[in-house]
């Protein structure tokens, strides 16, 4: 009974990273429509965020607050997550809609710039990159009105995003010729975070032994369900979120800011990725390649629980976390010994990681023949339509 217990924690706690990792992605997805291919890049954000932190509080600060670093990890990774995300919005998703695979092929582009900006980035590289950034976006408003305003404004626009970018690649460059400058942040070796010593033991509750920094994340996924749900239900935002997603176009005509609705929506499914990547680093090592192992499963969630909905994005994400932890360790033969011969060899063929994966997507293909909408399908004139 130990055991049972055991596995059932542990595989909850797979599920609630998947809740957090799919709980943005199910707003956007929901909302936009669109196919956010980078969203695993952006839980990546999170977790070099994480490490980031912890090595300031090494460096800098006093052994005693050590402990508290996760704590101020957590508020700065949904900052650099969302406001990352928020740029991707503005730049590239904000001239996609209604072009779902145009959508889906920039944003794995996206996907693959980040990975190998965390390879790669150095202290040159970023101060250019951030001068080009701010320089691109500040020209607009300190260029005459009567300029955008003629038939060339497109290629006005196009052309002073080249001329930014050109200074940042000299900017970067010119720091790159000093040392200092040029040593990159990380590499391609995956990077650990070491967790504050009251999450490396374990709590006993009862008859079950809970490791304590997965204890932490399912309560940190309470916390931003609690959050989210009170957002989306009791904010003037919030209502205005739901009022897109229902009907994007009668929204817009009753006075709603539907850009602004979107960047909002943007700037916190991101953030909540950068969550997601904080607990990742508390169950092992990252890396580049993060967002890889994350991103289908991600799309699962928010296929089979139903888009934009937050309790069907919850159920699928513990089932499916559940289900893949207690099949792919092989727990459920130590659990149940006494298995009939032929179940336990289909279990014994399915108990790896990856073809766990293999069981789990083949059932949800299965479910899907029987409800197409998943588990809480869409409601609203326009689904009807």
């Amino acid at each position: 009974m130990d055991l049972l217990y055991d596995t059932l924690f542990n595989g909850l706690a797979i599920g609630s990273v998947l809740v957090l990792a799919a709980l943005g992605l199910a707003v956007v997805f929901g909302l936009m429509g669109v196919i956010n291919m980078a969203h695993g890049e952006l839980m990546m954000l999170g977790a070099y965020t994480t490490f980031v932190v912890q090595n300031i509080f090494k460096a800098v600060l006093p052994d005693a607050l050590f402990p508290i670093y996760i704590l101020v990890a957590l508020p700065l990774a949904f900052v650099v997550s969302g406001l990352a995300g928020l740029l991707l919005e503005k730049t590239v998703i904000r001239r996609l809609y209604g072009r779902p695979l145009e959508t889906l092929l920039a944003t794995w582009g996206v996907s693959l710039i980040l990975q190998q900006f965390v390879r790669s980035v150095s202290s040159a590289f970023a101060i250019g990159l951030v001068v080009a950034v701010v320089a691109g976006l500040l020209v607009p408003r300190f260029t005459p009105k009567a300029w955008w305003q003629q038939r060339w404004t497109p290629l006005l626009g196009t052309g002073s995003w080249v001329v930014t970018a050109l200074v940042g690649v000299l900017i970067a460059s010119v720091l790159g010729e000093q040392r200092v400058f040029d040593q990159p942040w990380f590499s391609a070796r995956n990077i650990d975070v070491t967790a504050p010593v009251w999450l490396r033991g374990s709590i006993d509750v009862g008859a079950v032994n809970m490791p304590a920094a997965r204890l932490f994340i399912i309560v940190l996924t309470v916390v931003a369900l609690v959050l989210v749900n009170w957002f989306l239900q009791k904010s003037v935002w919030g209502m205005r979120i739901r009022a897109v997603t229902q009907n994007r176009t009668m929204s817009d005509c009753l006075g709603i800011p539907t850009e602004k609705v979107d960047a909002l929506t943007f700037l916190i499914g991101s953030g909540l990725a950068g969550v997601a990547g904080v607990a990742v680093t508390l169950l092992g090592s990252v890396g580049p390649n993060l967002g890889g192992n994350y991103i289908v499963d991600c799309f699962m969630v928010v296929v089979l629980g139903g888009v934009g909905k937050l309790a069907g994005t919850v159920l699928a994400a513990l089932g499916i976390g559940v289900l893949s932890y207690v099949v792919g360790s092989g727990s459920l033969l130590l659990v149940w010994p006494g298995m009939p011969e032929g179940l336990n060899a289909v279990i014994t063929f399915f108990a790896t990681t990856s073809m766990a994966k293999v069981l789990v997507f083949a059932l949800i293909v299965v479910f899907l023949q029987i409800r197409p909408a998943g588990l809480f399908p869409q409601k609203g004139r326009m689904v009807e339509a």
